[in-house]
């Protein structure tokens, strides 16, 4: 089944890959309102999509291996990399958003449909354009790195000078670190922001990046992804009442520096819950993502159950995060040495969480 777009039009053309015959007509006939579409069954997808495509639409059976495999050996090519891929879930249930995303999702949507919740999605999901090419992909990115940035900017230089951060400042960057990240790559958001000459603005968009990928990875509602990136941008800013001759020392410090930057998570929480407005979660991420499962962290000696999900999430990112950047006083950890470190701290990080770590190190290589 087929139907093919006019190629002059200023409407973005879509892909949609069907297994599921009748029941993708709604969905079809809701596309067309703010798109061209063109519909093929998974057994017809092309090796090459002929054209120039915004996206494309997978509606199948994610409990049929078949299906995933056949979808799974056309996306994992070249021609289809660079393009954006909403996924379509029987149901919202946590397993087949986990087989989307495992396939390459940036988005999913769930039946039954809400045709103006769709139309939202798809406008969001892809440009409005005959193609998503490498130059709408580095635009992307890029605006995503300056507005992870623009958070930066105001965390390190105009809060310490008495400039409140507000929570709507991290709502404001949220969108465009997220799309950067699921139109780009791990990858590229991790070289743009690599280069960058201060060690804590590094870290922190490194930080941002892997919590991101992760969350990406482990089908995490839109929601929930949103809270884990506005976590992951702010958990170092107690860092910015720190002493700078301490941030950017470039050798071991001492144990008296190491003190004063055990205060950074105290210091973070006090200065955000002064401001008001920032969610409980973003706060418990905040003061607690050096807490460990056996107690030794600090600054609560939290231990096991008293560690939220999120917490234990940011904290294995952030362990990562520092493991493979580079510092002045060390070369960077490859991958698997990382990764070797972190699971002999089995009684500190949740292994569960750990292990499903795993896959997303890998494609930041």
């Amino acid at each position: 089944m087929s139907t093919q777009a006019n190629p002059t039009s200023s409407k973005r053309r879509l892909l949609l890959a069907s297994d599921n015959g009748d029941q993708s007509l709604e969905l079809a006939s809701i596309l067309r309102s703010v798109s061209e579409v063109d519909t093929v069954s998974t057994s017809d997808l092309p090796d090459a999509p002929a054209g120039h495509f915004a996206g494309i639409v997978v509606d199948i059976n994610l409990r049929s291996a078949e299906s995933v495999q056949r979808v799974r050996n056309k996306l994992s090519s070249e021609a289809y990399r660079a393009m954006p891929r909403l996924f379509v879930l029987a149901d919202a249930l946590h397993h087949g958003s986990m087989q989307a995303w495992a396939l390459g999702a940036t988005d999913t949507i769930a039946r039954p449909f809400d045709a103006e919740g769709i139309l939202q999605r798809i406008r969001a999901a892809f440009p409005d354009t005959h193609g998503f090419d490498e130059t709408d992909r580095g635009k992307t990115l890029n605006r995503g790195v300056a507005a992870a940035h623009e958070v930066m900017v105001k965390i390190f230089n105009k809060l310490p000078a008495g400039v409140p951060l507000k929570f709507s400042d991290i709502v404001a960057a949220e969108n465009k670190i997220l799309k950067a990240i699921k139109h780009s790559s791990l990858r590229e958001w991790l070289t743009a922001v690599g280069c960058h000459h201060t060690d804590t603005y590094r870290h922190c968009l490194f930080v941002t990046g892997f919590a991101v990928a992760f969350a990406q990875h482990l089908g995490m509602r839109e929601d929930d992804q949103r809270r884990l990136t506005r976590a992951a941008l702010l958990h170092d800013v107690g860092k910015a009442f720190l002493p700078v001759a301490i941030l950017d020392k470039p050798g071991t410090l001492t144990e008296e520096e190491m003190s004063e930057v055990r205060k950074h998570p105290r210091l973070g929480y006090d200065a955000l819950a002064a401001s008001g407005g920032f969610p409980p979660e973003m706060l418990d991420v905040v003061l607690h993502h050096h807490e460990v499962l056996d107690g030794t962290g600090y600054p609560d000696g939290l231990r096991g159950d008293r560690i939220s999900d999120i917490v234990r999430l940011t904290t294995i990112v952030d362990i990562y995060s520092a493991l493979v950047e580079a510092r002045a006083y060390r070369v960077p950890f490859t991958h698997a040495k990382a990764f070797a470190i972190m699971e002999q701290m089995k009684d500190k990080l949740d292994p569960h969480l750990l292990q499903a770590f795993r896959p997303v190190t890998l494609g930041a290589y």
